[in-house]
């Protein structure tokens, strides 16, 4: 699992930028990954499924807010990410 500063150094506009839409997505599919993997090996952990499901709500509701800011920047994003096959 990658940390924050290099996510945010890699996403964000400045190092200071930690509330921009790409980063909080980007910091959102990080954690979204890392608890992936940790549902697959403990299946029964139901208390952290909820909290996967709440970060997926919320990126989710990120990436539409930023299809309707910046279309070129959402589909930069989600290449770099790797996400929506």
């Amino acid at each position: 699992m990658r940390t924050k500063a290099e996510i945010i150094k890699e996403f964000g506009k400045s190092e200071a930028d930690t509330g921009s839409t790409e980063v909080q997505i980007a910091l959102l599919t990080e954690k979204i990954n890392h608890l992936t993997e940790h549902l697959r090996v403990h299946k029964k952990d139901f208390h952290s499924r909820l909290g996967l499901l709440k970060m997926v709500g919320q990126r989710k509701r990120l990436l539409a807010y930023l299809t309707k800011k910046d279309l070129e920047g959402y589909r930069a994003l989600i290449a770099k990410l790797g996400i929506r096959k």
